[in-house]
């Protein structure tokens, strides 16, 4: 079918030849487009707008022809979430929960512990376990509280659960952890199990209340050796998991001789002998006592980077046995063999992101699984590969070629913990729990089940559905196109779409929106609708209703012959252009009276003529607020100014309606061409070439030249009379106070500006009149100012005047306060000052003090808060801002004083005289020697400069002193002004430190495990930190450490 714009242009192609009262029907029905052939199915890509007779494309593909059921609904089969035979359950990933779904299934997996936690008692789970009437009630209102309650029910769900997965959101609320927020998974290990054993340490069962340590707790001790005397110091300790360096190593054989290897203790580090009585070399060594059933190996792949500030992932590739034989590593103990049991993976390159899985061993059948959150996949053939996980966000060549491996030996780059169980005979073990839990199962099974049944029947109705409106679109479409010489009507395209989208309501059929304002179809709405059969239009409007049905009779002959008139207009208008043009460039004759006309109205009156024609012939569209033939309210009542031009002639109308007095934007055309304008714009105003200017304009514009030369006049008055103020010649100023005098004035530093404004150009501003002093007043009259603040740059608010400017001042302008600052001798007379108002003031300027961005502040390196510690790195600033002189300036007795700037005379204080002047002390600006100080800040060594923002946290900048001056941050000790700066997580705004500020840092010194000290930095876990110098950890403190971590979280 032909282009829209095509079809348009065939419509209309008679009114260029037919005048708009020899209009026909036939020409109102090729307006309408109806003998337009209609489109056969296939030969149009997409529906034809412009042809109300095609109704190929509006969605009837989909219902022609064979449909397969499963494309009347979008409800996948809900079997494809029930758990197959002889699989395992997963866990729903919450956002970022994957590393905790990793830790479940290694521990759902220790039959052991599993059985611990059905045989855990609780006195709610009690006095449900019976099977009274009433227990059905009770399991229905039954929630799990405690973590142990929580993770009980998790572990009966993953056990007998008909889902394919299940949600953890219960346990993962209850440990109050932050779901959109990955954290660190050997950390959440190790104090999830303390809390956990704590908990069960509360049983009376004495086989729960040590379940935690039988499983995952072993033994060893630090002993120190004393080299001379050869005594030998044990300190026995505990531990729930090894930790073992990865770097420089390649397998984990390696990695464990590391962390029992021999230490040596000299130098400063040397040990005290209790036996020698004094400090003497020696060794430490761990030594291995006894192992836990379950050993935990976590491989410390996330290691503190001292050049970013921040941890980082170690990609090292690290093999592992799948029998580990222990012996070596203990003495006195003849077998001691494990089988590997679980491989804990981190997918990803950063140290904070990425993604969790674990490889865990079936204790039943030996297999291994891999537990990806709600997918679980046996691993098994060329699968079976251990540890070995892509990495996310990383190229094929980017990754480190895997080394090769021996037979029983697996090698991975992403495991982090792998977890060992104790080669032992023990019967097979019967996982059973009580009866409650069962229900609980139960209960949650029969959920499952009516879910799955209520999708399937859903799914049965939208199948149901789909058929009948299958079967009721192939009878109507067959009835929609209308046969020549047949009966038809109009219906919205939009709503014919609609009703063949099966996914949308259907609404009743409305056709108002297509209405001219004669109550009519409008022609240029032809192609939003469709002509369809009366036959089928009576079905339409019969099943789903509907309003304003347009037939035969609605096409409206009326709009039809306006856009006849706007048409033949239109061309006419191409031959009035040019002939305007024309005769516009003919000079007009002497005895010939013109037209006034502007400038830019003739430049676009055609364009404001095709303009005017649109208007008209868009008032025959239908709208409620308009009645026909009435002006649309957007060309009428906008002002001018920065406004485009709408009315013709516009452009020479004065404010007050009248001829503009600017000739320049107007000239004369003859009598001829103002007729064939009025054609189009016959309510242009009209203004012959002898009509006067307006009046008022002409008035206005003589008061202002005379108001310019009065003006001009006072400024070379005022300017010569105060010339020095003008030019800011002879100033005084508080630093040095004038000798001849005893008395200086006060204005406002604005008034002084505004005043130089009018000076300098007087033709394009209003004189200043008044002098507004009481803007330096608080609303109790006092004055806002003390001597003091404007020496330190409140004097950027005022102004200062010799008597003489004064009087200049009082005789031309009006002085509503006079402000006045003496020099008097009274030491014991007091400021007349309003306190509460300067307090206020004062308030206001440290508040601002606290919101800055970008600015300066120096750190200071000392040690014992008093010497300063020479760098022998080069000296650099972070804030890029100009070298400065770092030789430290000799200080000046009473330098420090804040009488220190008074003259030898003695202190003269301030006061308000009688009319409320302001008095001051005379100060000498410098010392004795006469040398005027630099305010400017003068950095010393061992000093830099950073450039913070107020809202910046104390941990960035500690980021920034460490790139500074090498010094860890858990190793800065920081303070101003003798405050300890200690909150990482405060703003610099509200820890008081402002720009100029000067802070302290007092270096600890460093501590070789960095991995350690990211951790304590970070505020993660207490129990690393006490490790530095591999001691002993009391249990207390461990527990401690449990409830810091929760509240962390």
């Amino acid at each position: 079918m032909a282009p829209r714009l095509q079809l348009e242009k065939a419509a209309w192609q008679w009114a260029e030849t037919v005048k708009p009262e020899d209009i026909t029907h036939e020409h109102i029905e090729l307006a309408y487009r109806i003998a337009v052939l209609a489109c056969k199915r296939g030969t149009c890509r997409r529906n034809c707008r412009g042809n109300p007779n095609c109704l190929v494309g509006i969605g009837e593909q989909s219902w022609l022809g064979e449909i397969d059921e499963n494309a009347f609904h979008n409800i996948d089969d809900p079997n494809s979430e029930r758990r197959d035979k002889n699989t395992f359950v997963g866990l729903t990933n919450l956002g970022a929960t994957c590393y905790v779904n990793t830790f479940l299934q290694v521990w759902f997996h220790n039959l052991e512990l599993r059985r611990a936690l059905y045989r855990f008692q609780n006195s709610r789970a009690e006095g449900h376990n019976t099977d009274s009437d009433t227990l059905k009630l009770t399991v229905k209102d039954y929630e799990p509280r405690t973590i142990c309650e929580h993770l009980q029910y998790l572990f009966a769900l993953l056990q007998n659960s008909n889902r394919r997965y299940i949600d953890p959101s219960g346990l993962v609320k209850a440990l109050g952890l932050d779901t959109g927020q990955q954290q660190d998974a050997q950390e959440f290990s190790k104090l999830f199990l303390s809390l956990l054993e704590d908990t069960l340490s509360k049983q009376k069962d004495p086989n729960l209340q040590n379940v935690i340590q039988q499983q995952f707790c072993g033994q060893f001790s630090y002993v120190t050796v004393c080299n001379k005397c050869g005594r030998e110091s044990p300190l026995p300790s505990r531990f729930y998991e090894l930790e073992l360096n990865i770097q420089g190593h390649k397998n984990l054989t390696e990695c464990v001789t590391e962390f029992l290897k021999e230490e040596k203790l000299d130098g400063d580090n040397r040990y005290y002998c209790e036996s020698c009585q004094s400090k003497q070399n020696a060794t430490r060594r761990i030594k291995l006592q006894s192992l836990p059933r379950t050993l935990n190996f976590q491989l410390m792949r996330f290691v503190f980077d001292r050049q970013s500030g921040h941890k980082k992932k170690l990609n090292t590739f690290i093999s592992f046995p799948e029998v580990l034989d222990m012996r070596p590593f203990l003495e006195g103990q003849e077998k001691c063999t494990y089988e590997l049991s679980a491989v804990l993976i981190h997918r990803g390159v950063s140290a904070y992101s990425g993604h969790y899985i674990a490889h865990v061993r079936d204790a039943h059948t030996n297999d291994w699984y891999k537990f990806n959150d709600e997918e679980i996949e046996k691993m098994e053939g060329k699968k079976l590969q251990l540890g070995i996980e892509e990495d996310i966000a990383e190229t094929a060549k980017s990754q480190t070629r895997k080394p090769k491996c021996s037979k029983g030996y697996h090698c991975s780059r992403n495991a982090y913990m792998l977890v060992y169980k104790q080669v032992i005979f023990s019967p097979f073990i019967i996982q059973y729990f009580l009866s409650f839990l069962q229900k609980l199962v139960d209960q949650d099974n029969k959920k499952f089940e009516e879910w799955c049944n209520e999708m399937a029947d859903m799914r049965k109705q939208s199948v149901d559905k789909g058929k009948a409106k299958h079967e009721e679109v192939k009878e109507l479409y067959e009835l929609l196109p209308a046969e020549d010489g047949q009966s038809y009507e109009f219906v919205p395209l939009e709503w014919l779409k609609k009703w063949l989208d099966d996914s949308t309501a259907i609404k009743e059929i409305d056709n108002s929106q297509f209405f001219c304002s004669h109550g009519k179809l409008h022609p240029d709405n032809i192609a939003e609708v469709k002509r369809i059969s009366s036959k089928a239009a009576d079905l339409l409007f019969g099943r789903y209703g509907g309003i304003s049905r347009l037939g035969q009779s609605s096409l409206c002959r009326d709009c039809v012959t306006q856009r006849c008139r706007v048409i033949r207009l239109k061309n006419q208008l191409n031959e009035d252009y040019r002939e305007v043009m024309n005769l516009v460039k003919a000079p007009l004759k002497s005895d010939e009276s013109g037209f006034w006309i502007g400038k830019a109205s003739l430049r676009s009156w055609r364009q404001l003529a095709l303009d005017q024609l649109e208007e008209d012939e868009e008032e025959t569209k239908h709208n409620s607020s308009k009645v026909n033939g009435e002006r649309s309210s957007s060309s009428g009542s906008k002002e001018r100014d920065g406004e485009e031009m709408k009315n013709f002639n516009e452009d020479i109308l004065c404010y007050h309606g009248g001829l503009s007095i600017i000739e320049n934007d107007r000239r004369v055309v003859s009598a001829e061409v103002w007729n064939k304008l009025r054609m189009y714009f016959p309510k242009a105003p009209e203004f012959p070439q002898n009509h006067e200017s307006c009046q008022q304009c002409m008035r206005l514009e003589r008061e202002g030249k005379e108001n310019e030369a009065l003006n001009r006049m006072m400024a070379n008055e005022q300017k010569s009379s105060l010339l020095n103020l003008f030019q800011e010649k002879n100033r005084p100023t508080l630093q040095k106070w004038p000798q001849d005098t005893d008395v200086l004035y006060i204005v406002p530093h604005y008034f002084v500006d505004e005043w130089r404004k009018f000076i300098r150009r007087p033709a394009k501003g209003n004189p200043v009149s008044s002098v507004g002093n009481s803007i330096l007043l608080c609303p109790h009259g006092g004055f806002m100012f003390t001597y003091d603040s404007m020496l330190q740059g409140d004097a950027q608010h005022i102004a200062l005047l010799w008597p003489a400017e004064w009087e200049v001042i009082s005789r031309m302008f009006l002085v509503d306060q006079v402000i006045s600052i003496c020099r008097i001798h009274d030491k014991t007379q007091d400021n007349d000052l309003c306190r509460e108002c300067r307090e206020g003031f004062i308030f206001q300027q440290q508040r601002d003090m606290r919101e800055y961005a970008q600015a300066t502040v120096y750190v200071r390196k000392v040690i014992d808060k008093k010497r300063m510690i020479k760098e022998s790195a080069p000296e650099f600033s972070v804030s890029g801002s100009d070298v400065e002189d770092e030789r430290e300036e000799p200080k000046i007795d009473g330098e420090n004083d804040p009488d220190f700037s008074q003259s030898e005379g003695g202190a003269k204080r301030q006061k308000l005289n009688e009319t409320g002047s302001f008095s001051v002390a005379p100060v000498t600006a410098a010392s004795k020697s006469g040398i005027r100080r630099s305010t400017r800040h003068r950095k010393l060594r061992g000093e830099k400069a950073l450039i913070v923002s107020a809202n910046q946290t104390l941990k960035e900048l500690k980021i920034q002193i460490m790139h500074a001056f090498s010094v860890a941050p858990f190793d800065q000790n920081l303070s101003i002004d003798g405050r300890c700066l200690t909150d990482d997580s405060a703003t610099l705004g509200s820890l008081g430190v402002i720009p100029e500020s000067i802070i302290c840092l007092k270096a600890d010194e460093p501590i070789a495990d960095y991995a350690a000290m990211d951790d304590v930095y970070q505020g993660k876990c207490c129990l690393r930190l006490l490790k530095f110098s591999k001691r002993s950890v009391p249990f207390s403190i461990i527990y401690f450490c449990t409830f810091f971590f929760l509240s962390f979280f």
